[in-house]
């Protein structure tokens, strides 16, 4: 135990005399912990995000989408393409008894014109059920009603970041016309803020809302692109999908659209994520690969200079394991330092990023990043260390 020790102060020693060198050599690592951990906490965050917009939907909802959303357990992309559904399927569907509230969405993205400025934003046309089925809440004013949905209202509900653009404050934004081609809307209510998150994972604070009949001023063919549904807690999932069923295969193909829980969604996401954190963390890997070969490199010149030193210990009696173990300390000591510094950054940067974000250190990352940086310490360390056990006394101490 005291050996152990004497090589511990011994380490700590050279690398107090060479800190430049101790820093550039544990760089290569901090980096890869750094890329590593990091990546991991984004991936992390943003699946939780993700996933916190859809469990805020409740667990009787339902969607229906255009194309074949989920193919063997992953996206397609028809379903991304746009929607021919209708008033007639809004009607079929309305008359399905456990289906409680249904909001048909239709959307349309341009210049909206305040008597300040001009913002680009997209805009949700929807029923009056859209706010109770994505959960949203009107901070000033009022959201629309069925009965300016009947009359074709020209109104809008704005979310509270866009109002902050085309009016200054929200406050400021209930009562004032905006036009779109040419068209006058009247801002009847502000949303509180959704912190970024709404349906889908959509910013709900950047986006208007409209009543669907207006929206047809802009879609002659009256289109939807797809349905959100909510239907009654004590119906059975399976009947009410049947019963939906029914209504859209009387127009439609089976492979023409999708009826969806949020719950298969989140199945499919997360095996997306899965993916895209193998891949992320390989890539950061790469990184750590680098800072290895440099230990590695730093540890040869480090055996060059301590040869006499070696050949010394080696006389006085010191094993070829003991040598071996100097060696191999150091490298895992110059891995360790990089390790915890990554780890340390990493860190504050995701501390500096969770007030817009939802990012976050697992217990997982953390175990990853330090025993991942210990065991390059001790792979890229063996060699060096290795060589360094393998000199004799007499070889060693002779060493110019």
């Amino acid at each position: 135990m005291s050996g152990i020790f004497f090589v511990l102060r011994s380490s700590f020693a050279d690398f107090k005399r060479s800190k430049m060198k101790t820093f550039l050599t544990s760089l290569g690592i901090l980096i890869g912990v750094f890329a590593v951990v990091t990546l991991t906490a984004l991936g992390l965050g943003l699946k939780k995000y993700i996933s916190d917009q859809f469990e805020a939907l409740g667990r009787n909802t339902l969607f229906i989408i255009p194309g074949q959303v989920l193919q063997g357990g992953s996206f397609s992309a028809s379903s991304f393409l746009g929607g021919n559904f209708d008033i007639k399927d809004l009607t079929g569907l309305s008359r399905i008894r456990d289906i409680k509230s249904i909001a048909p969405i239709s959307t349309k993205s341009g210049d909206v014109k305040s008597h300040k400025k001009t913002e680009y934003v997209t805009i949700f046309f929807s029923s009056a059920d859209f706010k109770d089925i994505t959960g949203l809440n009107v901070s000033k004013g009022r959201f629309f009603n069925k009965s300016d949905v009947g009359k074709k209202a020209k109104v809008l509900v704005a979310g509270k970041t866009i109002a902050e653009k085309l009016f200054g404050t929200p406050d400021q934004a209930v009562g004032q016309r905006v036009s779109i081609d040419n068209i006058n809307f009247e801002i009847i209510g502000i949303l509180k803020s959704t912190g970024g998150g709404g349906f889908g994972g959509s910013d709900y604070d950047a986006y208007m809302f409209g009543p669907y009949t207006t929206g047809y001023v802009f879609d002659p063919g009256k289109k939807f692109i797809r349905f959100a549904i909510k239907y009654n807690e004590n119906a059975n999932v399976n009947v009410v999908k049947e019963e939906i069923n029914k209504v859209m295969l009387r127009r439609y193909k089976s492979d023409d659209y999708s009826l969806i829980e949020p719950s298969q969604l989140m199945s499919a996401i997360n095996s997306i994520f899965a993916v895209i954190n193998i891949v992320l963390v390989a890539l950061a890997s790469i990184s750590l690969l680098v800072g290895g070969i440099g230990i590695m490199n730093i540890m040869y010149v480090t055996v060059s200079d301590k040869t006499k030193e070696v050949g010394i210990r080696r006389a006085l009696g010191a094993r070829k394991n003991d040598i071996l173990i100097q060696f191999l300390i150091e490298s895992v000591i110059l891995s360790v330092i990089g390790g915890v510094l990554g780890l340390v950054l990493a860190y504050l940067g995701v501390l500096a990023v969770q007030s817009v974000f939802p990012a976050y250190v697992d217990v997982g990352s953390v175990i990853l990043a330090l025993g991942v940086s210990s065991g390059i310490g001790i792979l890229f360390g063996v060699f060096p260390a290795k060589k360094a056990s393998d000199l004799t006394p007499v070889e060693a101490i002779r060493y110019e």
